[in-house]
């Protein structure tokens, strides 16, 4: 295996716990008790997948998923104490891929960091290597894990990708927000369902023209989502 997961946390009994438990599993593991160093290690080591505390010395926890967002689509798991739905939607608007509450069980983050490297790493694609929409305006790269708007790559993060290539591999079909919160994060969700509401927000800004008038992911009021537009 020997991924290497970051963990950016200021307490260090959290460290040496989640440490203890990743290293178990077979994971590499490097360590941080501050945002700065934090910063300086994703650097260096090019983590496989972030652990990030909000609550942090120096740098925020949202200030470092700012600055990672704008340059990788590295997954991000948010640690905090902050349990509230309105936080969970903030965390995943910031480009955040899960959401833990502390105080959190080991087993669970490490249960939820292997489901996030399974679908941002080798998560199953349909057949065929691309999958175009709109006269080729749109199309997704199944084997890159690319999504190409007017030939122009579209920095996604892995949430987003998945949300995206499930959408496509049924065009016209409904997903409702339960189903789609189950199927991207890969496990029992036990978070806000609304959240993918803020998932297709950012998809939109990224892929549409007009987000508020998206011709690709569009809204079923009262039921879901779909892809609109056909092969």
């Amino acid at each position: 295996m020997h991924e290497r997961i970051l963990v950016i946390d200021d307490d260090a009994s959290i460290q040496e716990v989640v440490r203890a438990y990743l290293e178990r599993d077979g994971y590499t593991v490097y360590s941080a008790m501050s945002g700065n160093e934090g910063l300086d290690l994703i650097h260096m080591k090019q983590p496989a997948l972030i652990v990030l505390d909000l609550m942090l010395p120096d740098v925020g926890g949202v200030e470092i998923c700012t600055d990672v967002r704008k340059r990788s689509d590295v997954p991000i798991i948010m640690l905090t104490s902050k349990g509230t739905s309105a936080d969970r939607v903030a965390g995943f608007a910031l480009g955040a891929d899960d959401y833990l509450v502390k105080p959190f069980s080991p087993r669970e983050l490490v249960a939820r960091i292997k489901a996030l490297l399974k679908r941002s790493g080798s998560g199953q694609a349909p057949l065929g290597q691309y999958l175009t929409f709109d006269g080729g305006a749109l199309k997704i790269d199944t084997i890159r894990h690319e999504v190409l708007v007017d030939s122009e790559v579209c920095d996604l993060t892995p949430t987003e990708y998945k949300l995206l290539l499930t959408l496509a591999q049924y065009p016209g079909r409904v997903y409702s927000r339960y189903e789609l919160i189950n199927r991207v994060q890969g496990y029992d969700f036990a978070g806000y369902e609304r959240t993918v509401d803020v998932h297709v927000k950012n998809l939109r800004r990224k892929l549409e023209t007009d987000p508020a008038r998206p011709r690709y992911i569009e809204t079923v009021r009262g039921v879901g989502y779909r892809l609109g537009i056909s092969t």
